[in-house]
């Protein structure tokens, strides 16, 4: 799904979020790894992977080299650490959107109403995993496998949902859905994010009622 948190789908669940995002905690209070990984996270996202540098990180966490490199013995661990943490978020919002909805078509509703209010949220750079991937381009680097096991995880969970409500062939359908998610990050980032959220809806129930009628 992206660049979603819990936060994201209690919002468009109407709840209130657990504030998953960087910088929700009092900083003094985390351990060393995770405030090092708040950083990251903020630098990353908005600024590219490769273009932010472990001397950068450690000047912004205010540590030595040799307490980051204790924690993260390369960049590469890092990043790989960044992207778990990301996927990890979305696997929580998933199961929020579960917990918050009545059926998988309500699922689907307020995943794709996160996914537009993301788009419209001040910084939004698109998908995570889709920048990784662009950045990465050998398949077998960890950063990529990172990727490639989050994106495998998403289109399982939302075969899951299709098959809940009987839509035949749904790994296919699953594909078609992945591929409009991944358009609809792409077109927040890159024209009216206003828009995403309907026509990211929209488009997947048609794709699924056609799935449906085949």
């Amino acid at each position: 799904m992206g660049h979603m948190t819990r936060a994201d789908v209690a919002g468009a669940a109407g709840g209130t979020g657990e504030g998953a995002a960087a910088g929700s905690r009092p900083t003094a209070q985390l351990p060393m790894r995770e405030r090092i990984l708040d950083v990251a996270t903020e630098l990353f996202y908005r600024q590219g992977l490769r273009a932010v540098s472990a001397d950068k990180i450690v000047a912004q966490v205010g540590i030595t080299k040799v307490t980051f490199y204790r924690h993260f013995p390369t960049k590469d661990d890092l990043i790989v650490a960044y992207l778990q943490r990301r996927a990890q978020w979305e696997r929580d919002a998933v199961a929020g959107a579960r917990a918050a909805a009545d059926d998988a078509a309500g699922v689907f509703r307020i995943v794709a109403e996160a996914i537009g209010a993301e788009s419209c949220s001040p910084g939004f750079r698109g998908c995570p995993f889709i920048n990784a991937a662009a950045e990465y381009a050998d398949a077998e680097h960890p950063v990529r496998r990172v990727v490639d096991a989050h994106r495998r995880w998403f289109k399982s969970a939302i075969q899951e949902l299709l098959d809940e409500i009987g839509v035949p062939g749904s790994g296919r359908v699953a594909d078609q859905l992945v591929m409009l998610r991944d358009g609809a990050m792409v077109s927040g980032y890159l024209s009216d994010p206003r828009a995403v959220a309907d026509a990211l809806y929209t488009a997947g129930r048609a794709v699924i009622e056609f799935g449906r009628a085949r």
